[in-house]
């Protein structure tokens, strides 16, 4: 399994950079998980998006789904996507239409969004939508993957993915996560753990909705996850730091994701 960082801030992108999108790759099958602002140009780097089998999203933020919009324009509109011949592309009775798998409410909320300025069922007609129960196991080509809950400021599910063929290689992402022994129970014993480390502190006031770098580690070494990744925050936070004090609680090496990073399993 290869696992390619598109993006890796958080509600606000670095400089030239994207927010959450990751892409998985297993035996000629291409998944990608969140595709936040700036990940469909990211995308485009690596693969080429109508290759892409289907995409999962873990929670309705805009920073985990935003640049479905771009995407869908794509699939609409791309030469390459008509049923006719258009500068230089042949014409296709199948123009790709990848499987988009996001929360319950997603299709209404794809509606709203776009429909403020156009056609509201732009993404469900670039994609072929099903809105997951958390409960549920999906097969996507040569992958495998489940959900479960997490508390965030909305419904989050943290996203495993794992080889069909034997099971072998494991990745959990843990989405946007308040502190919970949930990941932990969910991550135990993973490969790799793509954690969020949002905050250089926790939050001061109100609802917790995010972790750490600190925090981060620990849900890592509590969950015995043989390597940890640390993400979702923002270029202005030291990045060093953010290692440091995850490796405090770690106990161990943790990695810093940026974009354009690869991961075997």
């Amino acid at each position: 399994m290869r696992i390619t960082v598109l993006g890796k801030s958080p509600s606000w992108q670095d400089a030239g950079g994207a927010c959450s999108g990751y892409l998985v790759e297993e035996a000629g099958t291409f998944l990608l998980v969140d595709c936040g602002n700036g990940v469909f140009g990211k995308l485009r780097e690596h693969r080429d998006y109508v290759a892409v089998d289907a995409v999962v999203i873990s929670h309705l933020h805009a920073d985990h789904f935003l640049d479905l919009v771009p995407y869908a324009y794509a699939l609409t509109y791309a030469p390459r996507q008509q049923p006719v011949p258009v500068d230089g592309w042949p014409g296709t009775d199948r123009p790709a239409r990848p499987r988009l798998f996001a929360p319950h409410g997603a299709a209404q909320t794809f509606r709203r969004i776009v429909g403020t300025w156009g056609a509201e069922d732009l993404v469900e007609n670039a994609f072929d939508i099903h809105e997951y129960a958390a409960t549920e196991e999906l097969e996507v080509g040569a992958l495998r993957v489940r959900f479960h809950e997490v508390p965030h400021f909305l419904p989050t599910c943290a996203i495993e993915v794992r080889s069909a063929a034997d099971g072998a290689a494991r990745f959990t992402y843990g989405a946007d996560s308040a502190p919970t022994d949930e990941l932990v129970r969910f991550a135990q014993d993973t490969d790799l753990l793509m954690v969020e480390a949002t905050l250089p502190r926790p939050e001061r006031a109100g609802v917790r909705g995010h972790l750490t770098p600190a925090e981060a580690g620990e849900h890592g070494r509590r969950a015995g996850a043989r390597r940890l990744v640390i993400t979702h925050f923002s270029d202005e936070m030291d990045a060093q730091w953010a290692q440091r004090e995850a490796e405090r609680t770690f106990g161990g090496p943790v990695t810093v994701a940026r974009e354009g990073a690869v991961y075997e399993l």
